[in-house]
């Protein structure tokens, strides 16, 4: 099957009807739009990608670093190729998703230090730790391994490109990982913060971006200047869903084809711009959930306060109330005394005071605006 046959038969030549909707149908669109999470962020977005690679390079094994749920790892497969899915600490979810799937083979283990154990293959998929540490030692082992290999990789730009991301508890020694934080980056100022892109205890984050050894892109870079001028190696990005890398040697099978392919998309800055303006959305939204949060927590201290207050002058009635019942108790003793003509000093001018006062004391309170000082 030619690139052309096998573009038409996939149907990527043509817009779904999910994008255009229909006269008939003209909602389409928009069902399809709030199907999606409101994060795009999988692998499986990227299969148009993967048919383009699969299209002009012969792919019969595929190792895949970063399994997510088993759904990419299918895509491999459907497109004729045996996948070896590395995952260190795959969920009994994901285990029976792979077993259903003679195809796929589990392999349980931390990249690189598992690639040695694999058979080489045509296409290594790096999706696992986001961290220099990590992406440069996949890819020296694969530059060293595999030359003639297609490596693609993900979150090759904003928010991993120049900052280290951490998945807990980190295998890293010391010495490979950034000082980090559970808060999280934004792309509404270069500072982190906890109503940013956090790893809520999935990961953590270099405190700082940039510099020497940090980031993915930064490994890709470092890992060119090292090994790839000798070897011919080229990458390029396609700029949407945090950054689809593609690494080559230019002499490898299928090369220059495939770089061809996908240019459109790594040279357009409208993708740019699109993914520019999704993150910058995306990082508002968490940053309005925070502040949402956060007034919740107000609002419901504030009722914890309204009540006690409330309660407070529920007690200081009834207790107003058995003053009153107190000074008429005593006005009647001391009006039968009085008939009596019994002798008695009664204190009912103090006794009075003292009821005046509570009454008072009761008003002010019940006057005073919830939350201010006692």
């Amino acid at each position: 099957m030619t690139p052309d046959e096998f573009t038409r038969a996939s149907g990527a030549d043509r817009p779904g009807h999910e994008v255009t909707g229909s006269r008939e149908d003209p909602h389409a669109q928009a069902r399809a739009a709030r199907a999606q999470p409101l994060l795009l962020h999988s692998m499986s977005l990227f299969r148009e990608l993967f048919e383009t690679i699969f299209a002009h390079r012969e792919i019969a094994t595929v190792v895949e670093v970063g399994v997510e749920s088993g759904q990419v790892s299918s895509v491999y497969a459907d497109l004729g190729a045996t996948v070896h899915c590395v995952e260190p600490a795959p969920g009994d979810e994901l285990r029976a998703v792979l077993a259903e799937d003679p195809r796929l083979n589990l392999v349980e283990g931390l990249s690189p230090a598992v690639l040695g154990e694999l058979p080489a293959a045509d296409l290594y998929v790096l999706d696992g730790d986001h961290n220099y540490a990590v992406v440069r030692e996949e890819l020296a082992w694969i530059m060293a391994n595999a030359p003639d290999a297609v490596v693609a990789m993900h979150d090759v730009l904003w928010p991993c490109g120049r900052r280290d991301f951490y998945y807990q508890p980190s295998p890293l020694a010391p010495g490979d990982a950034h000082p980090a934080t559970t808060d999280g980056p934004t792309v509404w100022h270069d500072d982190l913060t906890p109503a940013g892109f956090v790893g809520d205890g999935v990961f953590t984050a270099a405190v700082d971006a940039g510099g020497p050894r940090n980031g993915v892109l930064t490994a890709v870079e470092d890992a060119l200047a090292d090994d790839g001028a000798a070897g011919g190696w080229r990458f390029a990005i396609v700029p949407a869903v945090f950054g689809f890398g593609v690494l080559m040697r230019t002499s490898a099978p299928g090369a220059e084809q495939i770089f061809d392919a996908l240019r459109p998309l790594t040279s357009s800055n409208l993708l740019a711009a699109l993914e520019n303006n999704r993150i910058a959305l995306y990082t508002r939204v968490l940053q309005l959930q925070y502040e949402a949060a956060a007034r919740t927590d107000d609002a419901d201290r504030l009722t914890e306060t309204v009540n006690r207050q409330q309660q407070e002058i529920v007690d200081l009635r009834a207790e107003l109330d058995r003053a009153k019942a107190e000074n008429a108790t005593r006005r009647q003793e001391l009006d039968r005394l009085r008939g009596a003509s019994v002798p008695q000093r009664v204190r009912e001018p103090e006794l009075s005071e003292a009821v005046t006062h509570l009454g008072r004391a009761l008003s002010a309170r019940i006057r005073k605006p919830p939350g201010s000082a006692r």
